[in-house]
């Protein structure tokens, strides 16, 4: 028995000096997820991705988006969350969005195929195609195509401001042009950046008028068509048609809400085109393969390559090109680490699209093939820049970051602007009562009339105060008129709008009465 035991120990012993050995030479089983020191897989920053992007819409509430990742001249990933409408009707990466300022791109392209046909010289005024083009400024006729390309023309978004429009007719975007004749430029053309939509939408006149077609059809044509970007349409009805998303606003700060904003033809060129995510990754494929959509060429390679120059500074490292802005890639660098020289960090060129219910983004970095398109069919337009946090922590994702937390830039003047224009209404509405309290008495109190007079002073200050706020700070704040704040605020203008009307006609009536009031009561003393 001792014997067996004895010869049972020695083969553990053996066994258990094999496992040893082995387990030092074997190498162990992979664990689930990638080192955190390490890089992730392809698959597992495509899945961190789509986790972010589901975790942003349950915070924000965000109604629906897709997105569409290229590389090297391939598709490598695209999903799509949320719904479209108020049906429930999913988002897929084939539903058309308001595109709002990623149209230019598309534009851009255009007129880049009228310059190499011959048509467009960069350098030529705009009157040389259009002999009419005027603005209420002589130095508009130096103004030249590649001006409008760069924003370098010298409007101005206030003076040029079209987006509460509601023209959908084919014949609006040359009635928008023609229409800025009387809008003053604000810098000399060429000397800086001053961003105006309406650059673009000359541009895209100046294709129609060159091309001897309606811009719309000349995008699906040459453009959308070549592209393959059958989900891509130039005007609302067409992409209606084709099941396109519904816009939704953040109405004070608490709730979305479907909402129809302008989307007028006017804008075609700059802000109204509709595309889908899928759609726009055929684009960025194209231009990151120097013009080359499978066997379609939309443009040279040396035409491609203007467009990504940046010819004037916007601040900083930044830049504009025709139809993107430039910078430097910050969100690849690993925060952890030392900080690398700008110079030294890959380029980017990207433009987001901002309207009163939708946001889009394209980025596209030329150095590594990657491109990347998001579409929301949502804006928060009291705090835009939540939604621009996630244009830029996705490419932090995709360059192997983490995310980081939203930080909202906005004054308080646009963040609590529908709260304003309630505490205006509110107060309209008190004075209102006060004054139809007062004025609707048989008989006017004989004494203290002096406080009659101050009140009624305090309610012209009130008026007044309302209608500055309305129709002077307000648009020079935010470099746009007041119509356009009324149309794509929606949440805002529903005040605005009987504020504006009480501010502009009771005032009169109100002290004329009052006084009438007053006289009344003192000679009856």
């Amino acid at each position: 028995m001792r014997a067996i035991s004895w010869s049972a120990r020695c083969l553990l012993l053996c066994l258990l000096t094999v496992g040893i050995l082995g387990a030092a030479t074997t190498p162990a089983p992979a664990p689930p997820g990638p080192p955190a020191t390490g890089p992730a897989s392809p698959e597992q920053t495509y899945d961190a991705l789509d986790s972010f992007l589901r975790e942003q819409l349950d915070t924000l509430g965000i109604p629906g988006a897709a997105i569409a990742v290229v590389r090297d001249g391939v598709q490598v990933h695209s999903a799509a969350f949320g719904h479209a409408d108020d049906s429930g009707r999913p988002m897929t990466t084939q539903t058309p969005v308001l595109l709002a300022s990623t149209s230019k791109s598309l534009t851009a392209i255009a007129v880049m195929q009228q310059v190499e046909a011959g048509r467009l010289r960069l350098d030529e005024p705009v009157q040389t195609y259009l002999p009419w083009f005027t603005l209420d400024d002589s130095r508009s006729q130096a103004l030249t195509v590649r001006h409008l390309l760069h924003q370098a023309s010298g409007m101005s978004s206030k003076d040029t401001a079209f987006e509460a429009s509601d023209a959908q007719g084919p014949e609006a975007l040359e009635e928008g042009v023609r229409a800025l004749a009387s809008s003053p430029l604000a810098g000399e053309p060429g000397q800086a950046f001053h961003y105006a939509s309406a650059n673009f939408n000359v541009l895209g006149l100046l294709v129609q008028t060159v091309s001897g077609q309606p811009f719309g059809e000349y995008l699906e044509q040459h453009v959308f068509g070549p592209l393959e970007m059958a989900h891509s349409h130039p005007t609302r009805a067409a992409a209606r048609a084709d099941n396109a998303a519904a816009g939704y606003s953040l109405w004070f700060a608490s709730f979305w809400r479907q909402t129809d904003v302008p989307a007028p033809t006017t804008g075609m060129p700059s802000s109204t085109l509709y595309a889908s995510a899928e759609d726009l990754g055929h684009q960025l494929i194209a231009l990151l393969d120097g013009g080359r959509y499978g066997n379609a060429l939309i443009l040279r390679p040396e035409s491609v390559a203007a467009m990504f120059e940046p010819a004037v500074q916007v601040d900083g490292s930044k830049g504009y090109a025709m139809g993107w802005f430039t910078r430097p890639l910050v969100e690849s660098a690993d925060p952890a680490a030392p900080p690398v020289p700008e110079a030294e960090l890959p380029r980017l060129l990207e433009h987001q699209g901002e309207w009163g219910n939708s946001h889009t983004y394209l980025g596209m970095v030329p150095e590594s093939g990657l491109g990347v398109a998001l579409v929301i069919n949502g804006n928060d337009t009291a705090a835009p820049s939540r939604l621009k946090a996630i244009d830029t922590n996705v490419l932090r994702i995709l360059h192997g970051q983490s995310p980081v937390p939203a930080v909202v830039f906005e004054d308080w003047l646009q963040r609590y602007s529908w709260a304003v224009s309630l505490a205006l209404l509110l107060a309209e509405l008190v004075s209102l009562w006060l004054a139809l309290r007062f004025l609707l008495r048989r008989r006017a109190p004989s004494r203290k009339r002096w406080v009659l007079l101050v009140w009624g002073v305090a309610a012209l200050v009130l008026d007044g105060f309302a209608l500055w706020l309305c129709l002077v700070y307000a648009p020079a704040r935010f470099d746009t008129h007041l119509f356009v704040i009324v149309r794509q605020f929606p949440d805002v203008g529903a005040s605005l709008v009987p504020v504006l009307a009480l501010a502009i006609v009771w005032p009169v009536p109100r002290t004329v009465w009052l006084l009438q009031k007053i006289l009344t009561a003192k000679r009856s003393l």
